[in-house]
């Protein structure tokens, strides 16, 4: 009996300071006392509830450095994107200044070397280097040359011949009533910037239209439509 009254005061006062202490008394019959099982379960559930609040802050932190890292990712993408427009503007500005031979120049040079009507001129890359690829529809109807023009000395580097009759018809009919050659709209719009291409482009009804595209000093490309009839000069559609 005296015994007992013992561990009670123990586990009473174990509960007063928090239940912070845990008793090891036996009762007389071998089993735990109440007070101290009442002790431990106090201190799991504190223990239990101070787990869950630190859980939910470690989520809370996981997510905001999950929205960080997608910030990041994001801001890389379009810092990206701007160092390779950068990087284009760059090299197209690099490749007008390296042709010396005007759009103009490099289709008359073309029309010297075959017959026919030049339909298209187009500043490329070949091999690494540039050259004027100048497209002539020749007088047989259905007959296409592709005429290669230096574009640093205007000196016809070579030319290759197909046949396609649907498109020397679209093309044909396309220039119906024309008055201004590939030649003449490239020198219309020579004054926007450096002529890089024109094409003949078909708008609607069979009705044909030049597209030019000029380059800045800084690489920045624009489109202008020049009128096959009145040679007139529009800005032309965006590049996409």
């Amino acid at each position: 009996m005296k015994r007992n009254i013992v561990i009670a005061t123990v586990a009473a006062a174990a509960l007063i300071g928090g239940g912070t202490a845990t008793t090891f008394a036996l009762s007389g019959d071998g089993e735990s006392s109440s007070a101290s099982s009442a002790s431990s379960a106090q201190k799991s559930s504190v223990q239990l509830k101070d787990g869950g609040t630190r859980g939910a802050e470690v989520r809370g932190d996981d997510r905001d450095n999950d929205d960080d890292r997608h910030d990041d990712d994001r801001y890389d993408d379009r810092y990206d994107d701007d160092r390779d427009d950068r990087g284009e503007d760059a090299r197209d500005a690099a490749e007008a200044k390296a042709a010396k031979v005007s759009a103009a120049d490099a289709i008359a040079a073309a029309l010297k070397s075959v017959d026919g009507t030049a339909v298209s001129a187009d500043l490329d890359s070949d091999d690494g280097g540039l050259v004027w690829d100048v497209d002539v529809l020749g007088k047989g109807g259905d007959t296409w040359h592709s005429v290669h023009v230096d574009p640093g000395t205007g000196k016809v580097l070579g030319s290759h011949t197909e046949k396609d009759a649907e498109d020397a018809a679209e093309a044909e009919a396309a220039l119906t009533g024309s008055s201004v050659s590939a030649a003449d709209a490239a020198r219309t719009a020579a004054d926007k910037g450096t002529v890089t291409s024109v094409d003949l482009e078909d708008e609607a009804a069979g009705k044909g239209v030049w597209d030019v595209e000029t380059v800045s000093g800084k690489g920045a490309e624009s489109h202008w439509s020049v009128d096959l009839g009145t040679g007139k000069l529009t800005a032309g559609p965006l590049d996409d």
